[in-house]
């Protein structure tokens, strides 16, 4: 693919939580991908979605709790993969699981998931992944049939399978995910999971056991009734992408959709939450 996306360097002081914060409204707009780094972080939207005025409605930049500077600039995709291998770090969550690169050292836990570092969101550095993942690992996967929707690089997916869940589905917007998603289930060997390019449109007649939906908050209250209608009774939803503050919000549509409120679990300033379909 020869797309050409738009790079911002973003400086900011202090880094948390306003990199979180930063992260979640940018994703509202149309930034697919973000990078960590010492002063901050680098974040890429296709220069097919940009737009002179992008940046007017991110509050954050106008906090006076932080300080973010920032300039932008034309990158082509080709330069990516070396940028994102240079800040790529391994993630562990609860000394259970590995996500890393092939070319990390392997620090031999009982779960290890490999992911080629490229352009698209999801690699496990972000609270909401690490969260999602701390879910999936309390639950019994064996034999579930499962859906991972918004799956990025395909992590929690390929974390299902793992655990023993088939089949699996997943399914992500955006082309890029797409690809890379598939090019990781190929890197660890599942074999029982079905990628999919599109939205909750998909979803018609499928039933899952679980669910997996780690977005945005306004795609999840969008969604939610279609990720009730989709879930078999008893079957468990996970989300994730959202603040604390939006879990009002949350809790509401899914209680209309006949979900109930069993778990949250809290990372800084995110949360991931599980719901049992009655």
């Amino acid at each position: 693919m020869d797309n050409i996306y738009i790079e911002y360097d973003f400086r900011i002081s202090p880094k948390e939580p306003a990199t979180e914060i930063l992260v979640a409204e940018l994703g509202e707009v149309g930034f697919e991908s973000f990078v960590e780094n010492e002063t901050g972080m680098l974040a890429y939207i296709q220069k097919n979605d940009w737009f002179e005025n992008i940046l007017d409605d991110i509050f954050i930049l106008n906090s006076d709790e932080f300080e973010i500077e920032y300039d932008f600039h034309e990158v082509a995709q080709t330069n990516w993969n070396e940028e994102w291998e240079k800040n790529f770090e391994p993630i562990q969550v609860d000394d259970l699981v590995s996500i890393r690169a092939p070319f990390h050292e392997n620090p031999h836990l009982k779960y290890e998931i490999i992911i080629e570092p490229k352009m698209s969101f999801g690699t496990g550095h972000h609270e909401t992944t690490h969260m999602m993942i701390q879910h999936l690992l309390e639950l019994n996967l064996e034999n579930k049939k499962v859906l991972d929707m918004g799956c990025g690089t395909g992590i929690l997916a390929i974390f299902a399978e793992i655990k023993g869940a088939k089949p699996i589905d997943a399914i992500d917007i955006d082309e890029w995910c797409y690809t890379n998603s598939i090019e990781n289930i190929e890197r660890n060997n599942c074999s029982n999971i079905t990628v999919y390019r599109g939205d909750a449109s998909l979803l018609t007649t499928q039933k899952y056991d679980v669910i997996i939906a780690n977005i945005n908050r306004n795609i999840l209250l969008e969604d939610m009734k279609t990720y009730a209608t989709s879930l078999d009774t008893n079957g468990i939803l996970l989300l994730s992408g959202f603040y604390g503050e939006d879990l009002i919000l949350i809790d509401e549509e899914a209680s209309k959709n006949q979900l109930k409120h069993q778990k949250t679990i809290k990372r800084n300033q995110w949360i991931s939450v599980n719901y049992l379909k009655q």
